[in-house]
């Protein structure tokens, strides 16, 4: 089931939320119950068979983790850790990475007899088993209790709003909200609204700029022109940032809804100036869980530079890794490793000041740009001849047909993804809160009902696009 579909709209997400505020049993352990239940129907919804292999996954890391807290010798420790994340590798590996390697090694081998395997993969299977990761390292580390109930650690890994596709919730941000939250209308009012707004996001914006992206990209092995090579790198990546930031948004707000706080996964990624910026604002949970458990462990930055180096490799790679596989993912993530590393050691783009600082920006996205490209194409080759044509190489020119037909009927959807990347509704916000208007109640009675008036409008034509349009694919579904 995806939030963008009018079942999830009209029929699970009002009854989850009328089951869960029922008035007749106000108890946590009672809204626990009913949020685990239904998040586990959420799950079951289009792959009932992989419900048993999250639940077993829970059981086993529970197990381990109360092992770990029981222990005070380091070894023993140590050793329960192992199993607990040998057997969360394992599981991953089999179900995402195990029909890649046997189609390789029949490659190498140069054998078409080599047997090969379709193994389908369980939605959201990298979310969930970072998650379980997460709690096991930081009741390692010290930083979590072991949680003594596995129903409550199952709350926790199969919550509906982030179970498929993020943002990875670290267990310590929410641990004490799973016992001990507060409901409250403001936060059920601001969830709404981030859920619409994240619902806005994915119908009407990612969706109408993934047909542009899938258009233009099935014409690589034809000759593109340069400038229809460029506007499908751009369309794709408004399609990732409006797709995800969009459903982390709905996640977020559906949370407020049920009284917890996910911290924020996006931050206006294209108001970047630098890569390293750009990975400070884009999939903000994933790269701190790189960060805490892979990067900090292995020493960080405070070892020599060949060892940092190093550090940022392993981190890079395993983050490609992680998306799919495929080889454009190791490649995308190495290709980040190596820009990162670039602007450690030569501090650009930091150098462009006064007038030029702008160029900043420019060289942000043009290379964002190009990621996205490698990120969206099927195999190398594929990545090579579109990359080729975004400088000109191999391209049918500057520009074509194509070029002018796309941007002629998608140009207002284009505009508003320009628009609503960059920060406007907040400055708008904060220009309000700030303002002469702030301190006069009439206009801020008439502020509200605009905004609610607003947000029922939004959500009554992404209803109708939802109910209309059987085009609704969402990247990280597959994750």
């Amino acid at each position: 089931m995806v939030f963008a579909s009018t079942v999830f709209l009209f029929l699970f997400l009002p009854l989850s939320l009328l089951l869960y505020y029922n008035p007749l049993c106000r108890s946590r352990g009672y809204r626990n119950a009913v949020l685990l239940a239904v998040s586990l129907v959420f799950y079951a919804w289009g792959e009932p068979v992989f419900v048993g292999l999250m639940l077993f996954s829970i059981l086993w890391n529970y197990v381990c983790g109360l092992r770990i807290a029981a222990h005070e010798e380091k070894r023993a420790r140590k050793a329960w850790l192992t199993a607990a994340i040998a057997f969360d590798l394992v599981l991953m590996f089999t179900f995402k990475y195990l029909a890649f390697t046997f189609e390789n090694i029949g490659l190498l081998l140069g054998s078409a007899n080599f047997p090969s395997l379709h193994i389908e993969l369980p939605v959201g299977i990298s979310f969930f088993t970072f998650q379980i990761m997460s709690y096991v390292f930081d009741v390692y580390y010290r930083k979590a209790e072991a949680q003594r109930s596995i129903f409550r650690l199952a709350l926790y890994i199969s919550m509906f709003p982030q179970l498929i596709a993020g943002p990875i919730v670290r267990y310590g941000t929410v641990a004490d909200e799973i016992e001990r939250r507060r409901e409250n209308l403001p936060d059920f009012s601001r969830g709404v609204t981030r859920t619409v707004c994240g619902l806005a996001k994915k119908v009407l914006l990612a969706n109408y700029v993934a047909l542009i992206a899938d258009n233009i990209f099935a014409l690589v092995g034809t000759e593109l022109a340069v400038t229809t090579a460029w506007l499908g790198a751009v369309a794709y990546s408004f399609q990732v940032y409006f797709d995800f930031s969009g459903y982390s948004d709905m996640a977020i707000g559906m949370g407020l809804m049920f009284g917890f706080h996910f911290e924020e996964n996006f931050n206006y990624s294209f108001t970047c100036d630098s890569i390293t910026d750009f990975w400070r604002r884009q999939h903000i949970s994933l790269s701190k869980w790189f960060r805490d458990y892979v990067y900090i462990p292995l020493g960080g930055s405070r070892v020599s530079k060949p060892r940092w180096v190093w550090n940022l490799f392993v981190v890079w790679l395993l983050t490609g890794i992680w998306h799919g596989a495929n080889w454009t993912f190791w490649l995308w993530g190495l290709y980040y490793f190596v820009l990162l590393v670039f602007e450690k050691f030569t501090g650009f783009p930091n150098q462009l000041t006064g007038a030029a600082r702008p160029l900043r920006h420019v060289y942000a996205l043009a290379l964002t740009a190009v990621g996205m490209v490698i990120f969206r194409a099927e195999s190398l080759p594929h990545t090579a001849r579109y990359i080729a044509n975004l400088f000109g190489v191999g391209a049918s020119g500057w520009t074509d047909n194509v070029f002018p037909y796309y941007v002629a009927n998608g140009k207002w959807v284009l505009l508003a993804c320009a628009v609503f990347s960059l920060p406007v509704l907040p400055w708008l916000r904060d220009l309000f809160e700030t303002g002469r208007l702030s301190r006069c109640r009439g206009a801020v009675v008439c502020y509200d009902l605009a905004r609610s008036a607003a947000m029922l409008s939004l959500l009554a034509v992404c209803v109708a696009v939802c109910a209309k349009s059987a085009y609704n694919p969402f990247i990280y579904y597959h994750f």
